[in-house]
């Protein structure tokens, strides 16, 4: 499978699973904190067989990057947290470094095409 799709995925699980974590209310609601556990996991999962095809630090910062301002957004969104300006300014400087270290970053040798187990 792509590794782009798996750290997209990964991505999405880790947006959710955070939203969840803080839904739990410090795990007083378990059911909430039950699913954030779950869904970190396979998160992680994702994440490992993404890095055996994208740079780590790449697919790190990508990862931290969109999940950083995705659960800003949420923060603001669904459980009413402030965001400011500047915030918003400095998300928007860490997404512009996570493309960055993209953009020139060379293919390495550690990016193994067509080998590992990923998910097919």
């Amino acid at each position: 499978m792509n590794a782009w799709l798996l750290l997209g995925g990964a991505i999405a699980l880790e947006i959710a699973a955070t939203s969840l974590l803080k839904a739990s209310d410090g795990f007083g609601k378990p059911l909430y904190g039950a699913a954030s556990i779950l869904l970190y996991s396979i998160c992680f999962w994702l994440l490992a067989f993404a890095f055996t095809r994208i740079p780590i630090g790449v697919a790190y910062a990508i990862w931290s990057g969109i999940g950083i301002a995705a659960i800003a957004l949420i923060g603001y969104l669904a459980f009413r947290q402030p965001l400011s300006l500047t915030q918003i300014g400095f998300i928007a400087l860490i997404l512009v470094g996570a493309v960055g270290l993209n953009l020139t970053t060379p293919p390495s040798s550690d990016q193994r095409v067509g080998t590992g187990s990923a998910p097919e």
